[in-house]
This record gives C-alpha cells, sequence and structure tokens, in this order.
C-alpha cells in the first residue's frame, strides 16, 4: 500500500492553512452526500449550485458517502465533476453494486473507489469482494474503509489485513464512531495492522471529521502532530 505523494503535500498544506487562517480553509475532508446532490432514480443533480460549492471547496479530499452512493445513477457524473477539478474523492460504498456498475466510472489517480468493509463479516461481504477485485483489474484506484469498536476481535481484523494485501488494494483505513476510550484503544491496536504508516495517520485525520460530520458539528482542528518515524519518510509512493 502506497500513499499518493501529491495529497501528502495537499494534507501538509492544509494544516498550514489551519494554523495560519480559520476554518473552512484549512478543511481535510469536505463530506458529500449524493441524495443532498442527487435526484433519486435520475441523472441530473437537484443543483447545480451544490455542485459548484462542493468543487469550490478548499479541502483537498471530497468524501462522498452516506446514503449509499451506487444506488444514484448521476453518481459517475458527479465524481467526473469533481475529479477534473483537481480534489482527491473518496467514493465509499458498501460494494454489493460495485461490480455491475463499475463501467459507468473512469480510472484516475485522483479517484478511490472506497469499500466499506469490517472485520465483523455481514451477508454481502463477498460481493463487496468481488467488486474490489473488478476495480482492481479495470485499473481504478481502490481503498478500504473499516470501522472498529470495543467488540471488534483484533484476529478478524488481521484477516482483513492478509485478504487486502491479497487483493492489492492502494489503501486501508480504519476508523472508530465511538467516543469510548475501550474503542479508542482498540482502534489504536488495529491501525498498527495496517502496512502504510501513512495510511495509518491519514485514518487518524479522516476519523474526527467524518465523526463531527456525524454528530453534524463543524470539521475541527486536527489532532497534534505526532513526530514522523524512519517509515513515514523512508515510504515509496504508487500514485501521484
Amino acid at each position: 500500500m502506497r500513499f499518493p505523494a501529491l495529497l501528502t503535500a495537499k494534507i501538509a498544506k492544509a494544516r498550514i492553512e489551519r494554523i495560519l487562517r480559520p476554518t473552512p480553509h484549512g478543511q481535510l475532508l469536505r463530506f458529500g452526500d449524493p441524495a443532498e446532490v442527487l435526484h433519486s432514480g435520475s441523472d441530473h443533480p437537484v443543483s447545480h449550485e451544490r455542485i459548484r460549492e462542493v468543487i469550490a471547496s478548499p479541502a483537498p479530499v471530497i468524501w462522498i458517502g452516506g446514503s449509499e452512493p451506487l444506488d444514484h445513477p448521476g453518481i459517475a457524473h458527479f465524481v467526473r465533476a469533481i475529479a477534473s477539478s483537481g480534489h482527491y474523492i473518496f467514493l465509499e460504498t458498501n460494494g454489493t453494486l460495485l461490480r455491475r456498475r463499475i463501467h459507468e466510472f473512469q480510472p484516475s489517480p485522483r479517484v478511490f473507489l472506497t469499500v466499506r468493509l469490517d472485520a465483523s463479516r455481514t451477508p454481502q461481504f463477498d460481493r463487496a469482494v468481488e467488486g474490489l477485485r473488478a476495480a482492481r483489474l479495470s485499473g481504478f484506484f481502490t481503498a478500504v474503509h473499516s470501522l472498529v469498536d470495543e467488540n471488534s476481535e483484533l484476529s478478524e481484523v488481521d484477516r482483513l489485513r492478509e485478504l487486502f494485501l491479497e487483493l492489492d488494494v492502494d489503501g486501508w483505513m480504519i476508523t472508530t464512531g465511538s467516543t469510548d476510550e475501550g474503542a479508542a484503544s482498540k482502534t489504536g491496536e488495529a491501525r498498527k495492522l495496517i502496512p502504510s504508516t501513512l495510511w495509518r495517520k491519514f485514518s487518524e485525520q479522516i476519523e474526527s471529521e467524518l465523526f463531527l460530520h456525524a454528530k453534524g458539528k463543524e470539521t475541527h482542528p486536527f489532532a497534534p502532530a505526532r513526530k514522523p518515524d524512519a517509515e513515514s519518510c523512508e515510504e515509496d509512493v504508487k500514485v501521484a
């Protein structure tokens, strides 16, 4: 797993902006729910103005999630519009429709088709894995987002790690949606299983922003930066 060099630079710039200027200039992530932009059952957007607002966001990352993106016929057009603006896009899906709809998207180094796969396997797990394989074979950049809580078994998370290495996914993020101390501790242990230091750090950065979005609050400042270890400095770059 390798982290995009250009995204690393954009995140660093966002951190500096956050220090020098108030939000939204220092935002890392802009969250977008396709249900708020796209008409259900139609290729046409609810509002071109809302699309322009997303494109104009200073945040380097646009995270598309909330309602299942692949349930919206116009999602591929929405993604192409954002990708052309220079943002990195993480399109989070449960993966069950990914194999069926993959042909509607265009591979781009700025677009990560992100499948939600947790240690507690759901009945849709196998279909989601098939979607990941189809995306990789079609030349797309792929990522996995896993949620961990205090009841998660690290042995199961380790099995996920082996699967993702086999699938050769480009990135893996582990977050928790709970403020429970036990969940935070378990998540920290689980993140150690992510092969890439930069993806581990990215998991921490997006966790707080996704959590606060779910709570309906504004994005809050990054946690104090920790000194990077040698692995961070030596890690190769896979995409730009």
